[in-house]
């Protein structure tokens, strides 16, 4: 008979998820670098007296327990981590039941849109519905076995739930197998009823054997090379847009001797920035809706684009209108065949770095014309004028800002500057993730990180957490505005309570000014985006701005809090914040802006639709615009096969 250990189905997750590794390359490293959590009742005796137990156990392999201050907040944590481990390791958490565990739902969904592991272990009420409804329980008289946390189904890359022990060897196998792999990857979800959690049974000892997970790097086949190669050859204006598939598969290398050895320019999605460090010939920034001019202008001249590891958001094609050649043709390099078949594009489905080096050997000989080469240059060098004036504006600008404030761009501008190349940059929502995706100057490949696929306003504290938890010998620069402060300051404490340092630039613009600018440009007038006091006359909101002193409050909460009023000081908080010790807890910078002065714009659109009938003037305008962009929208249908003709 196969040898048994006796113990709860919650201290056996904490024991089997203790010894699982990840490997790629020959690199091993533990899948799970610990686990954060809130307990309550739904998990306080289940997994909270597993991860007790193991932390004081000698002899076994630990799941470090750290606790946070809001659920939510612990998976975008979670997230960040596993982004700057190139997805080769993430955390675990756990929460109780009912509003505990349905505060992970968006932390849930931003893990899976940005195709990034993470383990949410939500606690479930009794199975054996033995004294139900229990607190914190939803009933639906239409059926007994639906629970809140059935809403984490279409968040989630692979969800079970464990109602038995017999079942939780086979729920953590597949979620292993689906958090190790970079094709299915996202959130994967056990849901862990409150009493099963404390229920016992005997494992079998194999059960809790450390198991390495590899990590795959498919290859291409070589004939979608071959086909790729030579619709490429057909190319005079050839185009390269990276995305986070480049930094995921670590392809930078490959990618640059491509394109040095072809001239072929490259733009960048949010996630792909840093894909070439600035300053490369073939770099021309960001791409589409928040572009620069100098990428978008060849994007809207290019024959042929090839796409790396990117899932073509309506941000990067600028609601398909970015790319303007009527015989455009895409090439996809994709791990996921979902992403590669996008764009009616020639589908090369591998990973980036072994389909990238093989491409690049099939070009041998073809390069772009040297008159192509100059025009990436000219284009670069007007746009860079417009980004150092972006940094340093003219007195003529600074004379004009209300009551001496500084620019948003001179914020990004300072701690681009002073920063070292290796310090991450992070942001998440609001008008800087636009503004830092086209203006900031990349020095290293993991020194940018902005969340732009779920774009969740709140994310920038908890992620801080994450990316310095990571990597505790970069700092973190995390730009927030007023508006994603006030969704989710809470990790300050844990930051404090850790001992985590991170730099939080609060930016404070009294309201949401990037949705107010959007408003404007949509004829709704700016309505209810600016943080001020209901006009007791009118009724309206457009009194005085709030007495809100966001200061104050990150002071509250324990962190070191820096207040600027101009360039000078703005220039040595960012020098007092990098020279604050590594363990001394969070550091915040508070600034405020003036939202009237925007960067440089991007010569490019945003689809989002406009009011077809209005009484308002502002909006009739604003759909008289819409349609003339509406116009210029391209279904990108052209297929991708070789055209020798053309």
């Amino acid at each position: 008979m196969a040898p048994t250990v006796r113990l709860t189905v919650a201290q056996a997750v904490v024991r089997f998820l203790a010894v699982q590794w990840s490997e790629r390359d020959g690199e091993r490293q533990k899948l799970f670098a610990g686990c954060f959590g809130i307990f309550g009742h739904g998990n306080v005796a289940g997994i909270g007296q597993a991860l007790l137990q193991n932390e004081l156990a000698d002899g076994e392999e630990h799941l470090p327990y750290v606790l946070v201050r809001n659920e939510q907040a612990m998976v975008h944590t979670s997230v960040a981590y596993a982004r700057q481990k190139d997805r080769l390791q993430t955390w675990v958490c756990t929460a109780s039941v009912g509003p505990g565990s349905t505060n992970m739902l968006t932390g849930a969904a931003l893990a899976t849109i940005n195709r990034l592991p993470v383990l949410l272990l939500p606690s479930g009420t009794f199975a054996t519905r033995a004294s139900s409804p229990v607190l914190q329980e939803l009933e639906q008289p239409y059926a007994g076995d639906v629970t809140v946390n059935d809403a984490f189904r279409p968040l989630s890359r692979y969800f079970d739930r464990v109602t038995r022990p017999e079942q939780l060897p086979s729920a953590l196998l597949a979620a292993m197998r689906v958090l190790t792999d970079p094709v299915e990857t996202g959130a994967v979800t056990l849901v862990l009823p409150q009493d099963v959690q404390a229920e016992a049974h005997d494992w079998p000892v194999e059960l809790f054997v450390p198991r390495v997970w590899r990590v795959a790097r498919p290859l291409p086949e070589q004939v979608d090379i071959n086909e790729a190669a030579a619709l490429i050859r057909t190319a005079r204006r050839p185009l390269l847009v990276a995305g986070g598939g480049v930094h995921y598969s670590g392809a930078e290398d490959a990618l640059r001797t491509l394109c040095e050895q072809t001239g072929i320019p490259v733009g960048e999605s949010q996630a792909g920035k840093g894909s070439l460090p600035h300053g490369h010939p073939q770099e021309m920034g960001a791409i589409g809706s928040t572009g620069t001019t100098a990428a978008n202008a060849l994007a809207a001249e290019a024959d042929v684009v090839i796409g790396v590891g990117t899932r073509w958001s309506d941000f990067t094609t600028a609601s398909r209108t970015v790319f303007q050649d009527n015989g455009v043709r895409f090439v996809n390099i994709n791990i996921a065949r979902f992403d590669a078949g996008k764009q009616a594009g020639l589908a090369v489905v591998a990973d980036a770095r072994n389909a990238l080096t093989p491409l690049a050997e099939a070009l041998d000989g073809y390069g772009v014309d040297p008159g192509y080469r100059e025009r990436q240059a000219t284009l670069w060098r007007a746009w860079d004028e417009q980004v150092e004036a972006t940094y340093h504006p003219t007195i003529e600008v600074t004379d004009v800002l209300a009551d001496g404030l500084l620019t948003q761009g001179q914020v990004l501008g300072a701690v681009n500057e002073l920063s070292d190349p290796r310090d991450v940059i992070l942001c998440a929502a609001g008008s800087m993730p636009g503004d830092l995706h086209k203006l900031w100057r990349v020095r290293d490949r993991k020194a940018y990180h902005v969340e732009y696929g779920y774009s969740c306003m709140g994310y920038e504290v908890p992620a801080s957490l994450g990316i310095r938890l990571a990597e505790p010998d970069r700092d973190v620069f995390a730009l927030v505005g007023d508006g994603g402060y006030l969704m989710m300051p809470t990790e300050l404490v844990t930051a404090v309570q850790e001992r985590i340092k991170v730099i939080v630039v609060l930016v404070q613009n009294h309201g949401f000014h990037s949705i107010g600018s959007l408003s404007q440009a949509l004829g709704s007038q700016r309505f209810g985006t600016s943080y001020r006091f209901r006009d007791t006359s009118t009724g309206r909101l457009d009194g005085g701005p709030l007495p809100v002193d966001l200061a104050a409050n990150a002071r509250s909460l324990g962190a070191h809090v820096i207040e600027v009023h101009s360039a000078p000081e703005l220039e040595q908080a960012i020098k007092d914040a990098k020279a604050a010790p590594g363990d001394g807890g969070p550091v915040v910078i508070h600034v405020e802006t003036d939202p009237s002065v925007d960067a440089p714009g991007s010569d490019a659109w945003w689809d989002v639709p406009v009011s077809e009938v209005a009484d308002l003037e502002s909006t009739r305008s604003a759909y008289r615009d819409y349609l003339e962009h509406k116009a210029t929208q391209r279904a990108l249908l052209t297929p991708a096969e070789r055209n020798d003709e053309r």
